[in-house]
This record gives C-alpha cells, structure tokens and sequence, in this order.
C-alpha cells in the first residue's frame, strides 16, 4: 500500500481514551470551543489561560498555535514569543501523572519541560506550567468531603498504589491558592465526569459540575467546558447545580450534542454532550445550537428557561409546539405517575412461584402475598399501566424512548424494575392510556426532560392528560393542537413508531 510521504496525523486525534469518565478531546471540537472566544484574546500578550484538567494537553496546544501566530508582529522573534506564551500565558493542572506528561509532550514537545528538546527554553523545572500534584481525598462520614467519592472505592486501603482521583483543582476550598496572585481570563477544559459512589452495579455520581462551579470562584472573564448534557434536565445530584446554571444569564452560548458520539466518536454519553460559554461580563439570552447527524440542526437565541418550565428544552423546535398545548392549560399525567419503587420493592427483588399477587420484575413474572407489599397496596387491586424505568435502544435517532407500556390487571403489582400509571377504572380505559402512551406525540413530551435511560417521574410533567373514554392516535393529537406540518415532521424525525 503506497502511503502519502507528506502526511503527518496528529497524534491527539488518535489517542484511546482513558475511560469514559476521561475522555480525550478531539482537537477539532476544542478549535470549535476556542471559536466561540474574542478573537483579539489571542492577539493580546497578557491574555492567560488555565486548563484546570489537563489530559492530552489539546487545549493548551491549540491555544499556543493561535497565540503564535496572534503574537507575531508584537513579539517577532519565534523563540522569544514561545517563552513568553508557554512561560507567561499558558497554564494547566494535570489529573493524572501519565496525562502531565502526554500534556507536556503535547504542548512543549518535551515530556520535561526543561528538556533538551522542549520548545520552550525557558522553564528551569521539568513541570513548567502543567502540573501534576498528587492528592488524598478527604474522607468524612464515608464519603470525600470535596468530590463525594466513595471511601469504599477510592480510600487508600482499597486503592494502595493505584490511581485515587483526587483532582487537585477540586480538592480545595479556595482555588485561588493553587495560582497564588494569578488571574486568569480564560478556563477552558474537558472535566472527569463521574466517579462510583459505592452504590449498587455500577452506581456513579457525576463530578463534572464541581469543577465548573470551582472555576467560576476564579471569575475568569471567560469560563468554556464541555460536559454531559444530564445537567439539562436531570442527573443525581444536580439539581441546585442546574438550577444556578438555568438562572445565570452570563451563560451565552451553548452547543448541544444529543448524539455523543458526533463529538466524541466510539463513546457513548447517555444523554449526549455540550460544551459552553460563560461570560463574566455579559448577560443576556443564550445562543442555543444543536448539532444532528453531523451538521448544525438549528440555531437560536431564547431564555435558558421558558416560562413555567422548571428545566432547560434542549431542541428549539421543540418551544413552539410546546407553547401551543400549553396555551390548553390541562392537567398533566405527572399526579398519576408513581415515584421510583412503587410497591416497595428493589430491582433485585424475586417473588415466588405461586402467590395471591402477580408481580412483574426484572426475571419475568412471579408471584407474592399482600404482606410483602410496603408501599401503594390500594393501587395493587386496581387497574394501572406498568412501564419500564429504563429504555432501550442507541442514542441515534429516532429513538424510542419509552419502553413498551402494558396493562396492569386487578391483583398485580411490580418491582422498581417498572414504574406504574394510575389507577384508573376499568381495562378499557387503562387500553386507551396505552394508545396515548405509544404515540410519539406523548413520548416527544417525555423526550423533552428525559437526558437518560433512567425514566423519572418528573420526566411526564409536560404530558397533557385526555379524554381516556376512546384510544389516541397521532393524527388526533396533531390535529387537537393545531400542529404544522414543520412540527409534525419534526416530531416524527426525533421519535420511532411504537408497535
């Protein structure tokens, strides 16, 4: 096979990634998060910049090629303006000693900054400005009191050796210490996103948030990270993080990836990606942009929060439509919706062979007594739909959404395995709420505050209830709403036909 002499790939659009908690930047997506800064900040020689998460050191490299070239005619001589760029404007914290010394090759050339073949000749240690300082976490009550990772997994009698992912940039209350007297007008990076909190499987609590909430401490003038899209709607403990996010009118643009892997290719995000920018000087609506099957889908400028909504609508084609059957003013499904463990019992939960109550679970179906029931035991002689918690399917669209919802008979009753609807009075109307539930129009809705598998109660609150004495089509819906033929289409484009 003949090879083209002149070609030269860049290393960093090779690299496997570490884990899906550290996922490595594909240089063009951080050329695509640069572009959204003031393009004179890389003609400026006191403009600086801070990577807090440094791993393959992209960032900071595609930094200094713009400042090189930014900083020709002020600063002429090419190994002048190398020192003082790498020396004086580029900073970075690595989270691991193995991503200290990729970033450092990465951006000086050099795994040692001071090394023989460092592009800087300036730096008298081999850190230079990437850093790596290895750190404890500290354990409170079972749990790290900065980043709540789990002693259990992570303390050192469990770890010994290993890696124990304690970021530094995390790990202290006042981050001004870690750059003492510097102040940095950009923060830009990719953060580690969860770590295992010791729960059941593969339980994990996300972490991403605590470095955006530690980077504003800071108060750049500029703040741009790229993380799971989760935070929109849902993810375990982010609510008052959510809520600061959707109330700072700083936050100006967003790019939304619902679709990972457009970003990220091979690695799947439950819930896609986004990255952002902060502007610490400026407030005002957010410029919305989503990108579908590798190309800008829309583009807009609106509130992070529309009114009476309690989370961000991630598709701008989606306000419309749902501004249209608000104006109805119905109550929602939300008050029929049961919590997570409706009857009490867990996921691993097994009935028997034989029992008075039909239980629907994780293995099939089983049987149990009433007496094994601790919550909701009126709703166990009445009429309800069952729907599992989880969906199924890729990220790609159209997307189901939903898993296949049944009827629940008289006597039944089901595992946190399923969620259920109701009650309701008869099979008749429980058969015409499962025509509601299978249509995409009631599964857009859901869509809308649904950013994972997991399937919450709080993901129906934007479903209408109906008229439940005959069965639902879309065609109905689309009809009773006054939708177009521009939002039906899209609709239609976003959700697959449930048999």
């Amino acid at each position: 096979m003949l090879h083209n002499s002149t070609y030269n790939p860049d290393i960093l659009t090779c690299l496997a990634n570490l884990s899906n908690d550290e996922v490595f930047t594909p240089p063009s997506v951080v050329n695509q998060m640069l572009d959204m800064l003031p393009a004179e900040l890389f003609r400026s020689s006191t403009t600086t910049f801070l990577d807090p998460v440094s791993k393959s050191g992209v960032f900071l490299r595609e930094i200094a090629k713009r400042l090189m070239a930014g900083l020709a005619e002020e600063i002429p001589d090419k190994q002048e303006r190398a020192n003082h760029i790498f020396t004086r404007q580029l900073f970075g914290l690595s989270i691991t000693e193995l991503t200290a010394l990729i970033s450092r090759r990465s951006v000086y050339c050099s795994k040692r900054a001071d090394g023989r073949y460092s592009l800087c000749t300036a730096f008298k240690d081999e850190q230079g400005n990437i850093r790596y300082r290895p750190m404890e976490h500290t354990f409170m009550g079972g749990k790290c009191r900065y980043c709540g990772a789990a002693e259990n997994v992570f303390g050192k009698n469990v770890r010994g050796d290993l890696e124990s992912h304690a970021y530094e940039f995390i790990h202290t209350d006042n981050p001004e210490k870690l750059f003492p007297k510097m102040k940095f007008d950009v923060i830009i990076g990719n953060p580690p996103y969860q770590l295992s909190d010791g729960g059941f499987g593969i339980s994990a609590t996300p972490i991403y948030h605590k470095f955006i909430e530690q980077a504003k401490k800071l108060s750049p003038r500029y703040l741009s990270m790229i993380v799971p899209a989760r935070w929109f709607a849902g993810g375990k403990g982010l609510d008052s993080f959510r809520d600061s996010m959707l109330h700072d009118r700083r936050l100006r643009i967003i790019h939304d990836y619902p679709q990972a892997f457009e970003c990220f290719p091979g690695v799947q995000i439950k819930g896609g990606v986004c990255y952002f920018l902060w502007d610490r000087d400026n407030e005002s609506d957010c410029e919305i942009t989503t990108h579908k099957n590798n190309e800008i889908s829309t583009s807009a400028t609106r509130p992070l929060l529309e009114q009476g909504c309690d989370t961000f609508i991630r598709y701008n084609e989606a306000i419309g439509i749902l501004h249209k059957i608000q104006t109805f003013k119905e109550k929602t499904i939300f008050d029929k919706v049961s919590s997570r463990q409706p009857f009490g019992l867990s996921t691993i939960f097994h009935g028997r062979e034989q029992g008075a109550i039909k239980l629907y679970e994780n293995q099939g179906v089983s049987y149990i007594e009433m007496e094994d029931i601790s919550k909701n035991s009126d709703i166990v002689t009445q009429y309800k739909i069952f729907i599992p918690r989880a969906s199924s399917g890729s990220d790609a669209f159209p997307h189901p959404i939903l898993g296949k919802p049944f009827v629940g008979e008289k006597n039944s009753a089901c595992s946190e395995t399923y969620m259920f609807i109701g009650p309701f009075n008869s099979k008749e109307e429980c058969e015409s709420i499962v025509s509601y539930i299978k249509t995409r129009f009631f599964r857009f809705l859901v869509m809308l505050k649904k950013v994972t598998q997991d399937t919450t109660k709080a993901v129906y609150s934007f479903v209408p209830l109906q008229d439940f004495s005959h069965p639902w089509t879309d065609a109905m819906l689309y009809e009773k709403y006054g939708l177009s033929e521009d939002e039906i289409a899209f609709i239609e484009s976003m959700i697959r036909p449930m048999e």
